[in-house]
């Protein structure tokens, strides 16, 4: 398979937000690495033995439930340990093992972030692909400016799966997805939108980036926690304006 191209992400601190809710947290991140580029089209296809159309577009409609897989399909292709458990399509994340696994989304905005505090690294016509540019699909990685860690395309071109759940009281198994599409406008091609989508769900402009990490707290790591994950979906409270709930 052609190699994953990975950037090592120093230890820090981001602030996420959440604008809907009112709410932001600190978290502090222990050091990670992170892919250069979102998954290729060709790297996909290298792992599931298909032709690829676009080799160095974006790997696009792609579900969570596929990038999970993929995940463990690439550390398993690597001699690494993969990092997701899976029962059905209920998935744990083994946070000790040294495989490809998604970013949790506090890694993902302090990748992209690299340090700046506005809402794109760069200008966003020069920082990524979005409905400005007037494309009707992925283009080639690595045709905008990188981050000051060196990443391409964390900004517009194709959303990117993370790993934590969205909203659990609300959505149950929504997952998050960041970043910004090719036809986006600007308001949500930025560092800190969050959306998200149910672990089938699938779009023209949505992909991955791979990410490595391992750590010494089963069940929780930078930022993300399975025993907040079960608090959170046991909270009520009215819904915010403009969300709807998650169907029963």
């Amino acid at each position: 398979m052609t190699d994953v191209e990975l950037a090592r992400i120093p230890a820090g601190t981001i602030t996420l937000r959440d604008a809907r809710r009112g709410e932001q947290r600190d978290v502090v991140l222990e050091s990670f690495e992170i892919g250069v580029y979102p998954v290729t089209e060709e790297q996909l296809a290298e792992v599931l033995g298909v032709p690829a159309r676009h080799p160095r577009r974006p790997a696009a409609d792609l579900s969570w439930l596929r990038a999970v897989h993929l995940s463990n399909a690439v550390s398993e292709w690597e001699g690494l340990d993969p990092v997701y458990r899976f029962d059905g399509e209920e998935v744990s994340w083994d946070t000790t093992a040294d495989g490809y696994r998604l970013p949790t989304e506090a890694e993902w905005e302090f990748a992209c972030r690299a340090g700046s505090t506005g809402p794109h690294y760069a200008p966003l016509a020069d920082a990524g692909w979005t409905g400005a540019d007037g494309v009707s699909s992925p283009q080639d990685i690595g045709g905008k400016l990188p981050n000051l860690h060196g990443l391409f395309d964390t900004l517009g071109n194709v959303w990117e799966w993370c790993w934590d759940l969205l909203d659990p009281a609300r959505y149950d198994d929504y997952r998050v997805f960041r970043g910004g599409g090719f036809a986006d406008d600007a308001w949500s091609v930025r560092a800190s939108v969050r959306r998200g989508g149910a672990p089938r769900m699938h779009h023209e402009d949505l992909g991955v980036r791979l990410a490595r990490g391992a750590f010494d707290t089963p069940g929780e790591a930078q930022g993300w926690s399975a025993r907040a994950d079960r608090e959170r979906a046991m909270q009520d409270g009215p819904l915010p304006i403009g969300w709807t709930p998650r169907r029963r």
